[in-house]
């Protein structure tokens, strides 16, 4: 009984730091762009994200010089594949909840998994989409000459790519699991 309820209440917690790191990860890259020492390394908070450090950290692209409308359009334009991120993290938090209130093998828990899965694929694909549009968009007032259409594949992608697929195969394994509760259950 102790370890059940040790389990619900760990579940409540990460359903709690879920939501929290949706609120936080969007404020503050919104916030990296208004204001850009928070995602410096030296000298700042080091608060960032990859997409939007590496559009503030480029050659020639002064943040502080831009206009109001510019940075909130990168603000915007950096925020869509955290979207997709941020729809990822409800799902795991929708997925905990229901653990926190003992329902382990239910058919929602694997869609709510498989959905994670695929939204972390959306994220990366978003980010790489992202990016040259990004680049246009903060370099579109230099001169000619200097805008930027950048484009980087990084390792962490392909890592984010497998632990995609590994939350989705295992989404399918637990959707194997539901089907065979569902059918003991019918025996009891």
């Amino acid at each position: 009984m102790k370890s059940t309820d040790s389990l619900a209440r760990n579940s409540q917690y990460i359903a709690a730091a879920a939501l929290l790191l949706v609120v936080a990860m969007l404020v503050l890259n919104a916030a990296s762009w208004f204001f850009p020492a928070l995602g410096q390394g030296e000298g700042g908070a080091g608060l960032s994200f990859a997409l939007t450090q590496r559009m503030v950290g480029m050659a020639g692209v002064d943040v502080l010089a831009m206009p109001w409308w510019q940075l909130l359009g990168a603000a915007l334009i950096s925020s869509i594949p955290l979207l997709a991120m941020a729809y990822g993290l409800l799902q795991l938090r929708a997925l905990f909840r229901q653990y926190a209130g003992g329902n382990y093998f239910v058919h929602s828990a694997y869609g709510h998994m498989e959905r994670l899965g695929r939204a972390i694929v959306a994220w990366v694909v978003l980010d790489f989409v992202c990016e040259p549009v990004l680049g246009l968009w903060v370099t579109m007032l230099a001169p000619v000459g200097q805008r930027m259409l950048t484009l980087s594949l990084e390792p962490p992608v392909f890592i984010a790519l497998f632990l995609a697929a590994c939350v989705i195969a295992i989404a399918r394994i637990l959707q194997r699991a539901c089907d065979l509760h569902a059918e003991n259950q019918q025996f009891v």
